[in-house]
């Protein structure tokens, strides 16, 4: 059976808290960075972005996980050092994709290269089998926003210490 796009969103929305949906273009993003810089995980229901996969078609969805580079070798290999963007080299991999296929996780099409991986339409078992991935990316995006918030903190702190401001109005 096909889990569906509002289950993939649903199981998303109940497995990470904090987390930000924002729908583009009716396009999911998810992200834990309040910002929105980054998302960790997006659903595609069309071509806006590429044709790669031909989500044209009636209900077909592209589910995209950012994960780190070591789950994403341990999937496909070391990534090759090619042109972003050409298809089946911009995935990061020599190997032969067809990313019209669906319930098959592979690189995605264009950022496979930047660690991302994609299914279409996936199985209930191929679902359950990428929610680690998933897990990882939102870790990944919450402690990259963690680093980031850390960072602005700590040089507004700087700041006010070389101005003499203390933050305390006693």
């Amino acid at each position: 059976m096909v889990v569906d796009e509002e289950s993939v969103i649903s199981w998303i929305r109940g497995s990470f808290d904090p987390l930000e949906h924002v729908v583009t273009d009716g396009n999911s993003f998810f992200f834990f960075d309040p910002d929105h810089m980054f998302p960790f995980a997006t659903i595609v229901t069309n071509d806006l972005y590429d044709q790669a996969s031909d989500l044209g078609r009636p209900g077909v969805i592209r589910l995209n996980v950012g994960v780190g580079r070591e789950s994403w070798v341990r999937r496909f290999g070391e990534p090759t050092k090619r042109v972003q963007g050409e298809y089946g080299l911009g995935s990061g991999t020599d190997a032969e994709w067809d990313f019209t296929a669906l319930d098959t996780v592979m690189p995605h099409p264009v950022y496979g290269r930047q660690h991302w991986l994609c299914v279409l339409n996936p199985s209930e078992s191929t679902f359950a089998s990428i929610q680690p991935d998933l897990e990882e990316a939102y870790r990944i995006d919450r402690d990259r926003s963690l680093r980031k918030r850390a960072g602005t903190r700590a040089a507004e702190s700087a700041r006010r210490s070389s101005s003499g401001a203390t933050g305390w109005e006693g």
